[in-house]
């Protein structure tokens, strides 16, 4: 497995790309100068609220200050911008990913994802985020505003930031840049493959020591703590105070954890420490969901484009997901389950939950509105009320639909470069095929 330069880039702040491939030639969007009225379109305030062309929206310093139906007010100095046959959403947001971490597989220099040592709570995603990287106007010109970025790695991985995808650094990009501790919960059921070497008794003997790892390094924080309160002079620990904002519960926990036992243990000892758990993967949530009920527990579902988990699974267990979950009142969002490279695919992995069984607007509302309440920026992001930031995109059809493109987009009222690596060498390659007389 790849080993990364997160350390240096963690905790010194400093991000060195080493490649000329993790270089974006887009500028940033300058911040917001006038009014700007988007006229004559569908306007869909959140899932299920929607307001009938002709419909208008108006934003200013970032934030939009109202919305309704027929002739747009006149504003001194406003840009407009004509939707006639277009519909406003809210930006997409995804829920899981490593964008601005990592850049091309193959050159290490460019994977800034993952540290070294099972415990590196003091990590912080965000200082190791390159805001040049070529995968953000790549993703962001599918309609994706938001996203969450997660370290990888050990067992307790570190912080995990929420960021707007444009911006100069990683401080203009951040919407959170700490939004929570990320916590991978070791495996409780023995695999059983032809390429697993370990026996079963080997393998619950490591997945205790995992599990009493955990256990007593959450006893030496809440340990760590006690003493300072206590004593305030003791020296200060990075690590346990990286940790601090989850273990009071003002920060979720992420727990990456996919098999329902996984589930079951990683909530019962996250609820039993007066924690916050998100669960992140859920492969077979539907089989913890009382658990998930009784705790109000939220699952960012890892997908829906992958095969079933099991042999014996339906071929259609990862699609269906989404809606036995929301049927059972669970509350969720869908993350794309792709490779950074192809985040791009988010919406998709929300129309094909649609295609099996989710109703249109929670399959909508699991990468907007739903999106944006398990992640804690409700508040500001996932729907078109006043007073929430003006990130929205102008599309041709539902943002679902392969059909529908992104033709405007604005995030905190920036007018957004939706142009990208993707476009330019679809460009270049149309034009050899012109020149060379193979299309007029």
């Amino acid at each position: 497995m790849k080993k990364s330069h997160f350390s240096l880039c963690a905790l010194s702040g400093c991000f060195l790309s080493g490649s000329a491939l993790a270089q974006s030639a887009q500028v940033p969007a300058p911040p917001q100068e006038r009014p700007v009225i988007i006229e004559n379109a569908t306007i869909h305030i959140r899932p299920g609220e929607t307001i009938a062309a002709p419909a208008y929206i108006v934003f200013d310093n970032g934030m939009i200050t109202q919305f309704g139906q027929g002739q747009a007010p006149d504003i001194e100095g406003a840009e407009r911008f004509g939707g006639d046959g277009l519909h406003v959403y809210p930006g997409l947001i995804s829920c899981d990913t490593q964008l601005g971490l990592t850049e091309v597989g193959a050159v290490d220099v460019t994977q800034d994802f993952r540290e070294l040592g099972d415990f590196t709570p003091e990590v912080r995603a965000v200082l190791a985020v390159n805001p040049d990287s070529d995968l953000i106007p790549v993703t962001r010109a599918n309609g994706i505003m938001v996203a969450a970025t997660f370290p990888s790695g050990g067992l307790v991985s570190g912080r995990c930031a929420i960021l707007r995808l444009d911006g100069w650094t990683w401080e203009q990009m951040a919407i959170e840049p700490e939004a929570g501790l990320v916590l991978n919960w070791p495996r409780t059921d023995p695999i059983n493959a032809p390429w697993m070497r370990s026996n079963p008794e080997d393998q619950r003997r490591r997945v205790a020591e995992n599990l009493d790892k955990i256990d007593r390094f959450f006893d030496e924080a809440t340990a760590y703590f006690e003493a300072r309160e206590a004593d305030p002079s003791l020296p200060v620990d990075l690590r346990f105070e990286g940790m601090k904002a989850a273990m009071k519960g003002e920060q979720p926990i992420f727990i990456r954890a996919n098999s329902a036992s996984q589930i079951e243990s990683s909530v019962a000892w996250a609820v039993s420490r007066g924690l916050r758990p998100v669960i992140v993967g859920g492969t077979e949530a539907h089989e913890a969901i009382p658990i998930l009920k009784k705790h109000d527990v939220p699952v960012i579902v890892g997908g829906t484009h992958r095969l079933p988990a099991r042999a014996h699974d339906p071929y259609d267990a990862a699609y269906t997901l989404p809606a036995k979950l929301h049927e059972a009142g669970v509350r969720f969002a869908i993350a794309s389950g792709e490779e950074t490279a192809h985040e791009r695919s988010l919406p998709y992995a929300a129309a094909t939950a649609a295609a099996y069984g989710l109703p249109k607007d929670a399959a909508l509302a699991a990468v907007t509105s739903s999106a944006a309440e398990v992640l804690g920026i409700a508040d500001r992001y996932g729907s078109l009320d006043t007073g929430k930031s003006a990130t929205l995109i102008v599309t041709t059809g539902d943002p679902l639909e392969i059909s529908s493109d992104t033709v405007l987009a604005f995030i905190d009222g920036r007018t957004i470069d939706l142009g990208s690596r993707h476009k330019r060498l679809y460009e270049k390659y149309l034009e050899k095929y012109r020149q060379v007389g193979a299309i007029e």
